[in-house]
């Protein structure tokens, strides 16, 4: 019954399938799996709308929506009919083809990586041998959409903004790329779905053999989630909407459906890089324990992905947003140095695992946590250190 309950969905899909003529039945089956995935985190993004308003309302003493529907529940379709029947103003100076093409950039790369990402056991839509290259690739095209959105308004604010996302999101990417290859390392393999099969079985005291209960794969694990908060430019890292500074960044000549194709791809690429720190680190969608392996594997990895998704709701309303400059530090002077130190923590632990001694698990975890604890501290006081200024001097126009 459990293993028919977990592969319900992979059920129904076949039954569909065998429905069409033999030739049509490629094509049925990916176009069902693409439905499938839009469908599904299309009514998250509305879902995850609705509960980071109200999140956000309690964290501020507010009640959040709760006029549109029980609860405000109806608040995001409001907000969809609203930004589809609003004017889509493009100004008279911008490139048509690039102003219009940046937002469908945005939103098509972020679905396509989802293909790879295994959300259940069997449930994957493409299997590829370089699945987690294929993510990272297909990902990167973000950068390209902002900086066509930018450059295709015609607008030095706009232009600005592009600038400076671009800026934020490379440098990024670099320890996101890093935290996940000492993963790689230990797997010996690029698919998603193997990651997975690699991190079965259960250890001490019954807990999954996931990769981040150990010292190198916490590390790589807060890394990976800092620099996706960053790569997706959500708070503290959402300096491209800085709208104190720069109006609303890359976006600020975008209105109606072309602006809300903007907000559903940020969002898109909050699940998807989500999902592949859940596959990396997490154990994808398998249980924490193994007596309760009979719960199905989808609703695991939902589970998963609904706490992520808590946890970035909660730092959205707690941190303030950080300068330019301390961001910029932040991803190199910290972020990059401890990426690299993972990778070494992660090849050690890989080079004693053939330890039988006595009390070989605890000194490897020792080992492991001195080898990430020292460069930490010794970065970290570098970073916070202040450098000596002198006396400030105000100059004044005569």
């Amino acid at each position: 019954m459990a293993q028919t309950l977990d592969q319900l969905l992979v059920l129904a899909q076949q039954r569909l399938v065998a429905l069409w003529p033999a030739p049509w039945q490629p094509w049925v089956a990916a176009f069902l799996g693409a439905a499938a995935i839009v469908a599904t985190f299309g009514g998250l993004f509305a879902l995850t709308t609705w509960l980071e308003r109200k999140g956000l309302a309690r964290i501020q003493n507010r009640l959040g929506p709760n006029r549109v529907g029980p609860y405000g529940l109806l608040q995001p379709i409001a907000d969809g009919l609203k930004m589809l029947t609003k004017e889509d103003i493009v100004p008279r100076a911008a490139d048509q083809w690039i102003h219009f093409l940046a937002p469908i950039l945005k939103v098509v790369p972020v679905l396509l990586a989802y293909s790879v990402i295994p959300f259940g056991r069997h449930l994957v839509a493409l299997d590829l041998e370089a699945g987690l290259l294929f993510f990272f690739a297909v990902g990167s095209a973000t950068e390209i959409a902002v900086f066509m959105a930018g450059w295709g308004s015609r607008n030095k604010y706009s232009l600005l903004g592009a600038m400076r996302a671009i800026a934020q999101l490379i440098s990024y990417e670099v320890p996101l790329v890093l935290s996940a290859v000492s993963v790689v390392l230990l797997a010996g393999t690029l698919s998603l779905p193997a990651i997975v099969d690699s991190q079965a079985g259960h250890g001490w005291a019954g807990l999954a053999n996931w990769h981040v209960f150990t010292p190198w794969g916490l590390a790589g694990f807060v890394l990976f989630m800092i620099a996706a908060t960053a790569k997706t430019s959500r708070s503290p890292f959402d300096l491209p909407e800085g709208e104190s500074e720069i109006i609303a960044g890359h976006m600020v000549e975008y209105s109606g459906f072309k602006y809300a194709l903007f907000y559903l791809g940020e969002y898109l690429s909050l699940f998807a890089i989500s999902g592949v720190g859940i596959t990396l680190f997490l154990g994808g969608w398998r249980a924490p324990v193994a007596w309760l392996d009979w719960v199905p594997s989808y609703l695991w990895f939902g589970i998963k992905l609904l706490g992520c998704i808590a946890v970035f709701i909660w730092l959205r309303g707690t941190m303030p947003r950080l300068r330019a400059d301390q961001l910029m530090n932040f991803a190199w002077k910290f972020m990059l140095p401890m990426s690299l130190v993972t990778l070494v923590a992660a090849a050690v632990w890989h080079a004693t695992a053939t330890w039988t001694f006595a009390g070989a698990g605890l000194w490897r975890w020792v080992l492991g946590a001195a080898l990430l604890l020292l460069p930490y501290r010794a970065l970290s006081r570098g970073l916070t250190q202040r450098g000596r200024f002198g006396p400030r001097r105000y100059r004044f126009a005569d």
